[in-house]
């Protein structure tokens, strides 16, 4: 094993690209109820370059590691009093920090430590690309349809921005369950491929009226259940949508993502409707979920989605490969209006690994 490898380190907050500089950093070692893992891949999330400037919900000690959502590689050591995982064997480590608790090491380096509750093993015949992709955004999906919002067959489900990665995961788990989508997109030449999808009905902003074509599609008996990662006009439309004591969970921000004034990150929704209507709108953050959730409920979740996804009843579309000395290149992929695939880093290049890396 190297007694160095090569990490991507950010110096402090700011422009992701002008903070982050590739070094070389002592391998970790493995503590008690922990691994070392050989990463081979971690993606590039929205969520890791928000941390980077500061926007996120919390802030890392710096200089830090960046990634910090998931990765897949395999045991390369065991910690002490370790059982039930060997050396070699292909994992999934979830490296989302829980909120409340501790800060985990970041994904965008060679060699990272893992406790073993925060693992999952995949099979091979799961890509890298695919694998590495698979904590954060199926788990997402899978948690707020079956446990924050519990739907049931038959029962509708309205969700925005239907065509991000959560959405259509969403779109796919609800039709496994038998569940119904309204799915809001707000481009026409969106429609047809979430129907395509599986969308059982599609609402598009562009042209239409939310509140009205929901009441439509669902008829007298109404709509009491919806996700929403737009937030702003859109959020308050969906809750204006639901029939009275109807839920809306909301996983982002997206009418936001630009925004750095603290004023502007709002949902304006109508008291009267809260009261009169006892309508509920509440956040949904997998960080704060972590730090909530027990180990073995965590752990029972991951698995089910290692499942889905192995099974192939949730697709992840494989991402965009970049070697981690073309970071910059991976970078600009993600922040593209439509970046397509999702970039992820390449830190197993299958070189020697038998001495020491000096700095890249």
């Amino acid at each position: 094993m190297p007694r160095s490898m090569r990490a991507l380190v950010a110096g402090g907050v700011g422009e992701p690209l002008d903070v982050l500089r590739l070094e070389s950093r002592p391998v970790p070692t493995a503590a008690a109820g922990q691994v070392l893992i050989r990463v081979t891949a971690a993606p590039i999330h929205a969520s890791d370059l928000h941390v980077l400037r500061g926007r996120y919900g919390f802030t890392p000690e710096f200089p830090t590691v960046g990634g910090h959502m998931e990765c897949v590689g395999r045991i390369e050591a065991l910690g002490p009093d370790v059982g039930g995982w060997q050396v070699g064997q292909r994992v999934v480590a979830v490296a989302v920090p829980a909120v409340p608790g501790p800060r985990t090491p970041g994904t965008w380096q060679e060699y990272r430590v893992a406790e073993v509750h925060r693992l999952v093993a995949v099979p091979d015949r799961l890509d890298d690309s695919r694998a590495c992709q698979l904590a954060v955004n199926p788990l997402t999906a899978l948690l707020l349809v079956t446990r924050e919002l519990d739907a049931r067959p038959g029962e509708w489900l309205v969700q925005t921005a239907a065509g991000s990665t959560v959405g259509r995961l969403v779109i796919q788990l609800a039709r496994h369950l038998g569940v119904r989508t309204i799915d809001v997109v707000r481009r026409r030449d969106a429609v047809e491929e979430i129907t395509a999808l599986g969308g059982d009905a599609v609402v598009c902003t562009e042209d239409e009226d939310l509140v009205r074509r929901v009441a439509e599609i669902a008829g007298p008996a109404g709509v009491r259940k919806a996700v929403d990662c737009v937030a702003g006009q859109v959020g308050a439309q969906v809750s204006r949508a639901l029939a009275p004591g109807g839920e809306v969970v909301v996983y982002g921000a997206l009418a936001t993502h630009r925004q750095t004034d603290p004023a502007a990150l709002t949902i304006p929704l109508p008291v009267r409707s809260l009261i009169y209507e006892t309508k509920v709108v509440r956040g949904f953050w997998l960080n704060r979920w972590f730090g909530t959730t027990s180990p073995t409920d965590a752990l029972r979740a991951l698995s089910e989605v290692r499942d889905l996804v192995a099974d192939e009843v949730l697709s992840i579309p494989p991402g965009r490969p970049f070697p981690l000395e073309r970071f910059p290149e991976a970078l600009a992929c993600a922040e593209a209006p439509a970046h397509g695939a999702k970039p992820f880093l390449v830190l197993d290049d299958g070189r020697d690994r038998s001495g020491a890396r000096g700095d890249a």
